[in-house]
Parts: structure tokens; sequence; C-alpha cells
């Protein structure tokens, strides 16, 4: 019986072993377990076997994957369709994902534009409701003064 190992490496993110290949490929940012599944059953992996237990030919299959995601599945199943730079369909993970999202935000706060104004005032962006959520400060909800012994009720 082979070796089971703890940490391995996939997508510059350590997973863990220990866990299901579909799960534990979950816990790399842009990865959900739809795209898990689809990954693993595109390469021909269990998802449900323990991802330390996997070759480390499997490992390096299922790092090129996760990485080129947008060469193995339909457009309609990525992240960033039609980049606003190079024009491209994309899925980004991680590091990438986080500063992407970053640079939109820049992007709308620069153009100005409703979603950017908000985004700069720290106000909700997608239609919420302000008047009772989103409060800042200690203070959530309305303070009453304490009865002192002069203001008693007669």
């Amino acid at each position: 019986m082979s070796e089971v190992r703890g940490i391995v490496r996939v997508g510059d993110t350590d997973l863990d072993g220990g866990k299901a290949t579909a799960y534990a490929l979950t816990k790399i940012k842009g990865i959900g377990i739809a795209s898990a599944l689809a990954i693993c059953r595109r390469l021909g992996i269990d998802p449900y076997a323990p991802l330390g237990s996997l070759g480390e030919e499997q490992i390096s299959k299922l790092d090129w994957a996760v990485r080129n995601l947008n060469e193995i599945a339909p457009p309609w199943f990525l992240n960033r369709r039609k980049d606003p730079v190079s024009g491209r369909d994309l899925h980004l993970i991680g590091s990438e994902l986080i500063l992407a999202a970053k640079n939109d935000i820049d992007l709308m706060k620069k153009l100005r534009s409703w979603k950017g104004m908000r985004h700069a005032a720290g106000l909700k962006v997608r239609g919420q409701r302000t008047v009772t959520t989103g409060r800042f400060g200690p203070t959530a909800g309305v303070v009453k003064k304490k009865e002192g012994p002069q203001q008693s009720k007669q």
C-alpha cells in the first residue's frame, strides 16, 4: 500500500492530503466543488480518493488542469470571461483572482461609476438597504438615556 502524504501542493496552495481530492481542491481560491469535480472527471481521477494517495504524475496533471482550466472547460464555466485587458476567457485562481478583483474595483472608482462611488464611500454596493444594516462604529442600535431618580414616572 502506498504512503499517504499529509500536505500536497497544487496551484500554489498547500492542500490537506487526507481529504478527498475534489474537496481538497476547493481550498484553492477560485476552485469550487463543481470545478473540482469537473477537473477530476476530465482527468479520470477518483474525486473521492484521498489527495495524498495520488501518484506524482496524477498530482502534476491536477496542477496543470487547475492552472489551465480555460483550456479544458467551456467558456461559460470560467470565472473571468472576456477579460478587459486581454479579451480572452480566463479562469483565475489564488492571488491572481484577488488582484484582478482589486483592479476591477479600482477601475470602477477611477471611472466614477455608481458601484465605484459606493466602493469608495464604503457603502453597500448591490442595492441592499442601509437604514438598519451596515452601520459603522461600536453602537449598533438606538441607545436610550438611563432614567435618573428625579426623572422617575409618576
